[in-house]
């Protein structure tokens, strides 16, 4: 008796690792020669690794998931021979749906003697009773007669192709060894007129991909959140504030507004609050030169408007916030957000902020996460208003609730200031007569 070793194949293109991601066998089981027994996965091709002989799993090397470096011992089979020693398998019948380099013999080793890739090359005897080699076709015929009709001997690429196809393997006749089926026996199966069988939904499968090159706005936005998401360690706070006396004061003043005054959104009150705020809490209305080590803490409040366009996300930006009015800042964002959807926003108009509000509307959801507009070290996002039952400490009362989701930059600002700077939005949205209040 004796061992055969098979190890992990080089597959080439420098590849020195690759994924175990199946076996087709387990400790004790018999094998036959051109049977699969593992595939590895690597960044580039799912590769299939059959034995080169006859024998019995005495070991395995790896479980799935695990990395496997090349040439590394992956199966041990026991093998039995008239002198000890396992027949080699010419490898151009073990080729199919593996790589080049198993064709080279590449990653094959006898454990009890080296057994070179050149020697394992040489054909065997194809038939006669001491090797019990048999005729490719008979082995290959005899082989899939041996297969379960529940698992079709198939490489991951063929299985993934016919899954997409709707085709059942049991119904193609495979022609590769040990009757595994090829591309090419999934080609012939169509071609004879046999079809994928229908979905049980009576749905149809779609497999069309649709390629879109990022350019323009999408890849500076693209290009802005990756540093932005790389560079900056994010601390996202979220607080429900109750803005039912807020909801009730702004029906007011449009109810009574005038007819050039612009209709009030939430907005206007929360920048207003954000101004007042800021006053107490400057670090988050600051920039990072993050490249200079180099905080700049601003005195002018730039407000930067995260403003949905049919180009993507852009943010214009309300500059002089700090000297703007209710009714001012809900006209200035109203005249910007038109000029960057028709795309006639000025270049000025779109940089330059100090920090920034996202909002997603009556979409808005519970929370968010936002990401912050690099190099700012704030942003504040609004979330969806809700009404929702609250207990007064007697009853549950209807109030409309709503959450602010803001990130801040923890390189600048800690968790202490973040909570403090949200804390004061809170107090003045819910007692919004005190946004109008001046220190």
């Amino acid at each position: 008796m004796g061992e055969f070793i098979i190890k992990m194949p080089d597959v080439g293109e420098g590849v020195a690792e690759a994924e175990l991601v199946e076996w087709h066998c387990k400790v004790g089981d018999p094998v036959r020669e051109d049977m699969v027994l593992a595939a590895v996965m690597t960044d580039k091709a799912t590769v299939e690794i059959p034995s080169p002989v006859n024998g019995t799993v005495l070991w395995l090397g790896a479980e799935i998931g695990d990395t496997v470096a090349v040439k590394a011992p992956l199966v041990r089979i026991q093998v039995a021979g008239e002198d000890g020693e396992a027949e080699a398998v010419p490898m151009a019948e073990t080729i199919t749906a593996t790589s080049p380099s198993l064709q080279r013999g590449e990653g094959l080793q006898r454990a009890d003697e080296g057994v070179s890739p050149a020697s394992l090359s040489q054909p065997a005897p194809s038939s006669g009773p001491a090797g019990h080699r048999l005729p490719a076709g008979e082995k290959g015929r005899r082989a899939a007669s041996e297969t379960p009709a529940d698992k079709p001997l198939a490489s991951p690429a063929v299985r993934l192709r016919a899954q997409d196809g709707g085709v059942d393997l049991r119904q193609v006749t495979g022609s590769g060894p040990a009757g595994r089926i090829t591309h090419d026996d999934l080609d012939q199966f169509l071609a004879r007129g046999a079809h994928p069988q229908p979905a049980t939904t009576g749905l149809a499968r779609k497999t069309a991909i649709e390629e879109i090159k990022v350019t323009g706005l999408r890849r500076r936005i693209s290009e802005k959140m990756v540093l932005a998401a790389s560079r900056i360690p994010h601390i996202t706070y979220v607080e429900e504030i109750d803005v039912t006396d807020l909801e009730d004061l702004r029906a007011a003043m449009n109810a009574t507004r005038k007819p050039e005054q612009t209709k009030l959104t939430i907005l206007p009150f929360l920048m207003r609050a954000m101004v007042k705020t800021i006053d107490e809490q400057p670090v988050v209305n600051a920039t990072f030169d993050d490249d200079a080590g180099m905080i700049s803490r601003h005195a002018a409040v730039h407000i930067g408007i995260a403003t949905q366009t049919p180009a993507g996300l852009t943010v214009p930006v309300v500059r002089h916030a700090e000297a703007r009015g209710i009714w001012d800042c809900a006209a200035e964002v109203v005249r910007l957000a038109e000029a960057a959807r028709t795309g006639s926003a000025l270049r000025e108009e779109l940089s330059g902020s100090t920090i920034t509000i996202t909002s997603l509307g009556a979409m808005g959801g519970i929370a968010t996460t936002p990401i912050i507009n690099h190099p700012e070290v704030a942003i504040v996002g609004v979330n969806k208003i809700m009404t929702r039952p609250v207990w007064d400490g007697n009853q549950f009362i209807p109030r409309k609730m709503m959450n602010l989701s803001s990130s801040f930059d923890h390189r600048v600002v800690d968790g202490w200031d973040a909570a403090t700077f949200v804390q004061r939005i809170k107090a003045l949205l819910e007692t919004p007569a005190l946004i109008f209040i001046e220190s």
